[in-house]
């Protein structure tokens, strides 16, 4: 069952004395979290009146959070989204959605284990496949060959060594 709200960032810190804060994204862009009109914090739908990247950040300011008093009790908090309120591009996914899917090799079938993590790194996440052994694949077309999150499984092509 795919989980309606997602993890998408993290407050670290105040900005400024108007009731800014600094989110540290955990999307594939801060721009993507910009591109949300509701954030939700401890459950609770918070409106955004503004969003705007900042270095590999994003400073927000929610309805209601017109000062550092307000603000400063939201640092720390983790930030959700509403999937059904997210715009994907033809073959993204959801990060989260990844993690459990069966690993297969794509030109035998055999199956090499479960996605159990994906490191963020820069310029591509590394997925974590824990089988027999783990094993780490760069998150590329070359190794990463299809994602069917309906089906249940993300086929790879492995290079010798891996």
């Amino acid at each position: 069952m795919l989980k309606q709200f997602l993890e998408a960032g993290k407050i670290t810190a105040t900005h400024g004395i108007r009731g800014e804060v600094r989110i540290q994204p955990q999307t594939n862009s801060p721009e993507f979290l910009c591109g949300f009109k509701t954030l939700y914090i401890d459950s609770v739908p918070i409106k955004v009146v503004s969003s705007t990247v900042h270095k590999s950040g994003v400073i927000t300011q929610f309805e209601g959070i017109n000062g550092i008093d307000s603000a400063v009790r939201l640092k720390n908090k983790t930030v959700y989204i509403d999937r059904n309120e997210a715009i994907l591009e033809p073959g993204e996914h959801f990060l989260s959605d990844l993690i459990g899917l069966k690993a297969i090799e794509a030109d035998s079938g055999n199956e090499l284990g479960k996605i159990t993590e994906i490191i963020p790194l820069n310029p591509n996440n590394v997925y974590v496949i824990t089988g027999n052994r783990e094993i780490l694949v760069p998150a590329v077309k070359e190794f990463v060959k299809e994602i069917n999150v309906e089906e249940g499984y993300v086929s790879f092509r492995l290079i010798e060594g891996m």
